[in-house]
């Protein structure tokens, strides 16, 4: 290899954008982590916040490249070791928006690609056009920016008194496996209906409201401006910083483990349900609290299945069947495609916080409530790629397959269904 060219591999790799993983040793070495990813241009994409750094415990960290030197010049002086998870991630952001199919009935390939915000909008208002027996899109509220926010109600009979279960996505802007898996289950719902025996006996129970970008603002902003943003994008009153984190702004012990300093990435905003997503959810969940038995809320990344509580340590009052349901979808998915998903209550397995979705959903007596973490456990992060997708959002597909089942046997009358 030419001279120059070694040089230009060196200064490539030495300023390009990087995604280290450190794990941190000793409590200096926790603090002067929590300095790195507070003063200087960095990003915390595990955990969300520096509060929750701690030894032993893996922190993956984005550094563009005009703070590459600096940065690891300070791990390397208190002597905090680390590894290149993503050596250029601006790679991986461009393979993630190329797109090479935008019309929805142009074939599966659709689903495995990711979406703008505009061609969402387009395929929920094709969807509902072209299912309009069994589809219908219901407006539920406006994002801070005035942007619409629509659920796609699947329901395939008129039985009286039926059940319901909610399933949101896209509440952090950056995950964008997860409004990807809300397009494939609403896929899979109309493609495999009377062919698949486990989604059949679903849809024949159940209605689904299905929301597939909660956060709509925070999601174009990812696509326009700053790919690893997270909130929404309400404006603060002291006009610094922008954006609240939907999933602390919800009315169960709010403010307690968030912050309410707007700069932060876990800012609960002002008061609770301030953010008129977070209140067109709720409003919509309060109208519906004797339907919806089931809530799930998509994430990434991690690999998990969380159910409440994250904001106390106590136990739910169904912990048992909790720990059962998520247990069965975890042992499957090993099963099928030989993936680990880790499970629990939020605040043992993951880390205490308020404001969540999930809890605020269980205390208003949908007790089967939980969040699903998608792939992966840090190889690409919020950057999985494409070609990832069909993969992540089948195992996730069974856990909310498995889920809904184990939930009818525990809360409807035995009825015959014929094996398919």
């Amino acid at each position: 290899m030419s001279t120059p060219l070694i040089w230009f591999y060196f200064l490539f790799f030495k300023f390009s954008d990087q995604v280290l993983s450190i794990t941190p040793q000793t409590q200096e070495q926790v603090d002067t982590l929590r300095n790195v990813s507070t003063h200087y241009e960095t990003v915390l994409w595990q955990p969300v916040s520096n509060e929750y750094i701690s030894t032993q415990v893996q922190v993956h960290l984005y550094v563009p490249g005009n703070s590459s030197v600096t940065v690891k010049a300070i791990l390397q002086t208190h002597g905090i070791t680390h590894k290149v998870l993503l050596a250029n991630p601006n790679v991986l952001t461009e393979m993630q928006m190329k797109n090479d199919s935008t019309d929805p009935r142009s074939g599966s390939t659709f689903y495995e690609r990711y979406h703008t915000l505009e061609e969402i909008y387009d395929w929920i208002n094709r969807t509902a056009q072209d299912n309009p027996r069994t589809v219908k899109a219901i407006l539920i509220g406006s994002s801070y920016e005035k942007r619409p926010l629509y659920v796609l109600k699947l329901s395939f009979n008129d039985r009286p008194n039926r059940k319901a279960m909610w399933i949101d996505c896209g509440i952090h802007a950056r995950e964008w496996i997860s409004p990807a898996f809300c397009l494939w289950f609403v896929h899979h719902s109309l493609s495999f209906y009377q062919q698949n025996s486990e989604i059949t006996r679903i849809l024949d129970s159940m209605d689904v409201y299905v929301l597939p970008v909660m956060n709509p603002d925070g999601y174009k902003y990812t696509w326009t401006a700053r790919r690893w943003w997270r909130k929404n994008r309400s404006i603060s009153k002291s006009g610094f910083c922008v954006g609240v984190d939907l999933n602390r702004n919800f009315d169960v012990d709010w403010v307690k483990g968030s912050s309410q300093n707007p700069c932060e990435e876990i800012n609960c905003g002002p008061f609770p349900e301030s953010e008129p997503e977070a209140q067109a959810v709720a409003n919509f969940l309060r109208r519906h609290k004797d339907t919806v038995q089931l809530y799930i809320t998509i994430h990434s990344y991690s690999q998990m299945f969380i159910f409440p509580y994250s904001y106390t340590f106590d136990q739910a009052e169904n912990h048992n069947d909790l720990l059962e349901m998520v247990q069965e979808a975890a042992q499957r998915i090993k099963r099928y495609y030989r993936n680990t998903y880790t499970y629990g209550p939020g605040a043992a397995t993951l880390y205490p916080c308020s404001g969540g979705s999930d809890d605020w959903a269980y205390k208003l007596g949908i007790k089967y409530s939980f969040t699903f973490e998608l792939q992966d456990r840090g190889e690409y992060g919020f950057l999985l790629p494409p070609s990832h997708i069909s993969g992540a959002c089948n195992e996730a597909l069974l856990a909310v397959k498995t889920i809904a089942v184990k939930v009818l046997e525990k809360t409807q009358a035995p009825a015959n269904h014929h094996t398919i």
